[in-house]
Formats: structure tokens, C-alpha cells, sequence
């Protein structure tokens, strides 16, 4: 056996309601459901994008829980990269900078293909690239 997709990636955040307005309205990601004070949950195309506030998601769940995830989290920053064609990357750049959003790198990789790179409002490092990097 073997997979043949990631169905939901995570990221950790420190400020929620920054995280919602920056995957929501700059990214423009639809929200699928939240519980205020833990998580955010986005579709992207055919995945979901599930950010936590990772103190709230460290806790084990109360004993009975009607869903019994887990403890979970990570320190620092993490990565995420969402896939782009060369004309939306130069849409992207243009969008980031129009909300005052820095572009941290823009550069061609050896063997072809374009990324770009910002920061969430958390700090994780967030790439826009074309899916040729990986040879798609």
C-alpha cells in the first residue's frame, strides 16, 4: 500500500484571529470551521489547511471526548508551500505587496521553476512555487 495525497497539512500559530485574516482575505482560503481559541480550518483545492494554536492543541482531550484527537503541536516556525504557476507567482508577488507583505526570496531553482517565499503573521515560512521544482 501507498498514499497518494496529503489530505490536510498543519501549521502552528500564535495569534489566531492574524492567522484567520491572512489565510482568509490575503490567501483567500475558505474557512471551513473553527473553535475560537484552537483552530482554523481552510480548504485548499482538494486538502485542508488546519492551523492551531498550539498551547490549546498540547492539552490531552477531556476523558469521554466526542473526539478524542491527540496532543499536538510544534515550536517554532514551519513551512508550507502552495502550488502556483509562473504567471500566478507574479500575481501572487503583486498581491503579498499590495497588503504590505514582504517577499523574503524570489528566485529560480537550478533545475527549473519559480518561488517565492513570505512570512505569515506567525512566522512560518510560506512559499508559492511552481509544481516543476518537484518535477510535476
Amino acid at each position: 500500500m501507498k498514499s497518494s495525497a496529503i489530505l490536510e497539512s498543519a501549521l502552528y500559530v500564535t495569534d489566531l484571529d492574524a492567522a484567520e485574516r491572512f489565510y482568509g482575505t490575503v490567501i483567500g482560503l475558505e474557512r471551513i470551521g473553527a473553535v475560537e481559541g484552537r483552530h482554523v480550518f481552510f480548504r485548499c483545492g482538494t486538502g485542508i489547511l488546519l492551523l492551531f494554536d498550539a498551547e490549546a492543541t498540547r492539552q490531552k482531550p477531556q476523558p469521554g471526548a466526542k473526539l478524542p484527537v491527540p496532543p499536538h503541536g510544534a515550536v517554532g516556525e514551519g513551512h508550507l508551500c502552495f502550488s502556483a504557476s509562473a504567471g500566478e507567482i507574479d500575481g501572487w508577488k503583486a498581491r503579498f505587496e499590495s497588503h504590505g507583505i514582504a517577499i523574503e526570496a524570489d528566485f529560480e531553482w537550478p533545475k527549473g521553476g519559480r518561488s517565492i517565499y513570505v512570512r505569515d503573521p506567525s512566522g512560518n515560512s510560506i512559499e508559492f512555487a511552481e509544481p516543476r521544482i518537484w518535477g510535476f
